[in-house]
């Protein structure tokens, strides 16, 4: 499935560019990762933890960067993972686009994903709803941090810690229903 996101932060496109790609300064942003290693400059190993409800999922798996076009902006990432406790595996291919939007830039994340296991049964919209909440937070966590990194500062206290299912699943039901409703009012008022 494809799931396409955006978001800014307010800074210059070469800060973010060099940013994004500080990889083990940058992971700890997303909500629920962690990196374990570092095998090399192109290839990270982790895991991301999440809870949803009653079912809680923990992937390990290996971030492999296939592409980076400083010309473009753009890098590509290849991940995949396993369920630690459950026969689930994931699949990601991440496009990330960096472009100017006026004094900052512009994050264009397209992610092609591949699930099966327990993720799987919450359908495409429930797990859309969710990596729009993570990737709000994510957006939040790079515009707290950037200043803090090209300042040469360590990071933040905040230590990568599971998704909280019901502050997640919240913010993602509000999400669903916002939908549902634009559509029921655009169908009413269309007919």
């Amino acid at each position: 499935m494809l799931i396409e996101n955006e978001f800014e932060v307010a800074a210059p496109v070469e800060q973010v560019w060099k940013y994004l790609l500080d990889v083990p300064r940058m992971a700890p942003c997303m909500p629920g990762a962690e990196l374990t290693e570092v095998v090399d400059k192109d290839t990270y190993k982790g895991r991301v933890t999440t809870k949803l409800g009653p079912v809680s999922l923990r992937f390990a798996g290996t971030a492999h960067i296939v592409e980076r076009n400083a010309g473009a902006k753009r890098v590509v990432v290849n991940a995949t993972g396993s369920e630690e406790k459950g026969k689930g595996q994931a699949s990601m291919a991440v496009t990330s686009t960096l472009v100017p939007a006026g004094k900052g830039t512009r994050v264009k994340v397209s992610q092609e994903l591949q699930i099966s296991g327990a993720a799987a049964q919450y359908g495409r919209g429930m797990i859309q709803d969710v990596t729009n909440v993570l990737m709000k937070s994510f957006a939040s966590n790079v515009q707290d941090d950037i200043g803090r990194w090209s300042r040469g500062e360590g990071p933040s206290a905040q230590a990568a810690a599971p998704v909280k299912g019901f502050s997640v699943g919240i913010q993602a039901t509000l999400t669903a229903l916002k939908r549902f409703f634009r559509r029921f009012v655009g169908g009413k008022v269309s007919t």
